[in-house]
């Protein structure tokens, strides 16, 4: 019986040419699978609407680009009757492209036919939007031997499956459960971890009720953390600020670093106890005894890259801060290290 492991070396594979990642939306839709999680009622149907719209017509979202392509949406909680207001509402010329259905099958019976069946017809097609996931799984049978896990996990891939065999994105819409969590917002998607586990890409979209402000939160293995904030005026959500990684960290950097770069432009070098270094700044928004700790844990992000180099040590009760400019510090100064 023929059952060894296809493998492949690093050589061969480093060596064999591969397209890159292909993007629906440049930088934020990838292709596979997709979960875009949010509470009810907070504006979600708006934004896939707006997001179909542009993609059908080529048109930029957010200032980014996108692949124009025939579009599938599956608006499972919609009639057409509804479909059609909203699309009154935010555009006169709707694309000949853009499909939509209001019914279909569960996954594991027949939703995967359906959609390969489509995508057979339609072969521009690049971009499936199902809303919601909810609406196409069967939850008659519960949990199984599989548990939620497993259940919630073999979904997603059966999705999956079609996406990455057709080179399309599929965008699945779903909710987030009541309990918030504070320290990581993708733990309240609703459901196990097997489904943003499954998902190549998940975005956590979220709205406080009495504002028309929303954030939208990226995570993806295909791109970079991202945050993006948006503003719902006239019916479509619009790019606020957007946010990736490195813009993130640095907002979280203590803002006396910066300050000390101010400070030090216009001199070679100083030397003193944090005190005097507070009071020579005329520093009111940071104390002395959290100043080594911000020069010692940040320095590498923030001073060492514009030329600033700190060292210190102890002199008696006094811990003496000594920062230096690298086009006039004092290299052979051995004795005043860390």
């Amino acid at each position: 019986m023929e059952n060894k492991l296809k493998t492949v070396d690093a050589e061969t594979l480093l060596s064999t040419p591969m397209s890159k990642t292909m993007f629906i939306v440049d930088n934020l839709i990838p292709q596979g699978v997709n979960v875009i999680s949010g509470a009810s009622k907070i504006g979600k149907s708006w934004l896939m609407l707006w997001l179909r719209l542009q993609v059908a017509q080529g048109l930029p979202v957010w200032g980014l680009t996108t692949q124009q392509c025939d579009v599938l949406y599956l608006s499972l909680e919609d009639t057409q009757r509804r479909i059609k207001d909203r699309l009154y509402n935010l555009t006169d010329t709707a694309p000949s492209n853009l499909y939509f259905a209001v019914m279909c099958g569960l996954i594991g019976g027949g939703l995967e036919e359906q959609i390969t069946d489509f995508l057979s017809d339609h072969p521009k097609t690049k971009l499936v939007i199902i809303d919601t996931l909810q609406k196409v799984r069967d939850t008659k049978g519960g949990a199984g031997k599989t548990g939620m896990y497993g259940n919630d996990y073999d979904d997603i891939s059966s999705i999956k499956k079609i996406a990455d065999e057709y080179n399309i994105a599929v965008l699945l819409v779903h909710h987030l459960r009541k309990l918030k969590d504070s320290d990581d917002p993708f733990n309240e998607v609703s459901g196990s971890t097997g489904i943003i586990g499954a998902a190549d890409t998940n975005y956590v979209f979220k709205r406080k009720r009495s504002t028309n402000a929303a954030t939208l939160l990226v995570s993806g293995r295909d791109m970079e953390y991202q945050e993006l904030t948006l503003q719902f005026n006239n019916l479509v959500w619009e790019l606020v600020e957007r946010k990736n990684s490195e813009d993130i960290h640095k907002a979280e950097l203590p803002k006396f670093l910066f300050r000390v770069v101010d400070f030090m432009e216009s001199r070679a070098e100083w030397v003193g106890t944090a005190t005097e270094l507070l009071a020579e700044m005329k520093e009111t928004e940071t104390t002395p005894n959290v100043v080594t700790k911000y020069l010692g844990q940040f320095s590498c992000e923030v001073l060492e890259p514009v030329g600033i180099e700190y060292r210190t040590k102890r002199t008696g009760k006094s811990k003496l801060i000594k920062l230096i400019r690298n086009d006039g510090g004092d290299e052979n100064d051995s004795d005043f290290t860390i």
